[in-house]
C-alpha cells in the first residue's frame, strides 16, 4: 500500500471553494492510515458545517412492497435469488402509506421515504403511490422519495404532478464493479432512471452500497459518478450481509474505513445531502456519532427488511453532539 501524506485541512478548503478534487486525493483519504482518522473527519466537518451547519437530516422509509422481486441482486434480501426469510407482501394500501408519514412527522423526519421492491412500478402500484402521495401532500408539511425501480418518462411525470420531491435510485456501486452484483440489469439502467427522474423535475437520490467486493478504486469511480449525476442527496449503505443472500458471506468492512468513506464523498460533493444509512448501526457500531462529522443525514427507525436503532437513540446521539434536527425538510 501506498502512503500520500495529504494536508487533510487543504483538502477541506479547495471541497469549501469549489475545486474538484483528485482521483489521488480521493484514494489518499480511503488509504490513510487510521492515526489519520480525527484529523480527516475535522476536514469533512468543516465542509459540513460550511453548506450544513449542526443541522440533521432525518428521512424515515416504509417497506411498501416485500418481496416479489425478480431481479437477482446480490445483496438484496427481497431479490429473486435471495432465500432470506423475510415478510412477503404486496404493495400496501393507500391509508397505510399515509399513516407511515404520520409516523415520520412523530419521529421528527422531515422526508418520508415510499420504497417499493420490484423492477418497476405497476399501473395499479403507480395509482395506490400517486394517491397516497396526494393526500400526503395536502395533509402535511413532508418531503416525499419515492423508491419504484425503473421508471417510464411518463410515470416518472405523474409522479412529480402528484407531489413526489425526490426519487430514489441507487447506482450503488461503479460500472466497473456492476455486473458482480446483478445481471438482471445494468449500470446504464441506474443511471438513465436516474436521469429520467430529474428531467421530471423530481429532486435525484442516488447512492452507494459499500462492502460488496469492490475495490478502492471503484468506490471512488461511484463517488465522481455520482458527482457528475449531480446528485442531490446521497445515501452511503453499509453491506449488512443477510444469511441467505449471494453475498452473505463477505463482511470485509470496519468503522475507520466506513467513517473516511463518507469523510471521501463529503469532498467529492461537498454541497449535497450525505447520509449514514443503511447498515450504519452494523458497521460503524460505537463510532456512529463520527459520522455526522461528514454526514449530515440519517435514516431513523428500521430500514427495508432489517432493523435500525431506536429513534430515540439517533434523538439522543444528535443531541450529545451539540447538533440540531431539521424540523422541516421542505
Amino acid at each position: 500500500m501506498i502512503i500520500v501524506e495529504t494536508d487533510w485541512r487543504n483538502l477541506a478548503r479547495k471541497a469549501i471553494q469549489g475545486e474538484a478534487l483528485t482521483r489521488e486525493e480521493a484514494l489518499s483519504v480511503l488509504r490513510a492510515d487510521d492515526d489519520e482518522l480525527l484529523a480527516i473527519m475535522d476536514a469533512a466537518y468543516r465542509v459540513r458545517r460550511h453548506y450544513f451547519g449542526n443541522k440533521v437530516k432525518l428521512n424515515l422509509i416504509i417497506n411498501a412492497k416485500s418481496g416479489y422481486c425478480p431481479e437477482d441482486c446480490g445483496y438484496c434480501s427481497q431479490s429473486s435469488v435471495s432465500d432470506a426469510p423475510i415478510e412477503k407482501y404486496t404493495l400496501l394500501e393507500k391509508d397505510i402509506l399515509v399513516d407511515g408519514a404520520k409516523k415520520a412527522m412523530e419521529m421528527q423526519a422531515g422526508t418520508y421515504c415510499i420504497v417499493a421492491s420490484g423492477r418497476g412500478p405497476t399501473s395499479r402500484e403507480l395509482d395506490q403511490v400517486v394517491a397516497a402521495v396526494e393526500e400526503i401532500k395536502s395533509t402535511m408539511p413532508m418531503k416525499i422519495c419515492a423508491c419504484l425501480g425503473i421508471l417510464s418518462q411518463e410515470q416518472a411525470n405523474r409522479l412529480k404532478q402528484a407531489g413526489v420531491d425526490r426519487y430514489n435510485h441507487n447506482l450503488n456501486t461503479s460500472e466497473g464493479h456492476y455486473s458482480h452484483i446483478t445481471s438482471t440489469h445494468t449500470y446504464a439502467d441506474r443511471v438513465h432512471t436516474v436521469e429520467t427522474a430529474k428531467h421530471a423535475g423530481m429532486s435525484p437520490c442516488s447512492g452507494v452500497i459499500m462492502g460488496m467486493g469492490e475495490t478502492d478504486e471503484q468506490l471512488v469511480d461511484v463517488a465522481f459518478s455520482l458527482h457528475e449525476l449531480d446528485a442531490d442527496s446521497i445515501p452511503i449503505n453499509f453491506l449488512n450481509s443477510i444469511p441467505g443472500t449471494p453475498l452473505a458471506h463477505l463482511n470485509d468492512l470496519d468503522p475507520r474505513r466506513c467513517l473516511k468513506a463518507i469523510a471521501m464523498f463529503r469532498f467529492i460533493c461537498p454541497s449535497k445531502e450525505i447520509r449514514a444509512s443503511g447498515g450504519r448501526e452494523v458497521n460503524l457500531g460505537m463510532l456512529q456519532p463520527l459520522a455526522l462529522y461528514a454526514a449530515n443525514s440519517v435514516f431513523v427507525g428500521d430500514y427495508l427488511t432489517t432493523e435500525g436503532q431506536e429513534a430515540t437513540a439517533d434523538h439522543k446521539m444528535i443531541e450529545d453532539l451539540g447538533f440540531e434536527i431539521e424540523q422541516c425538510a421542505l
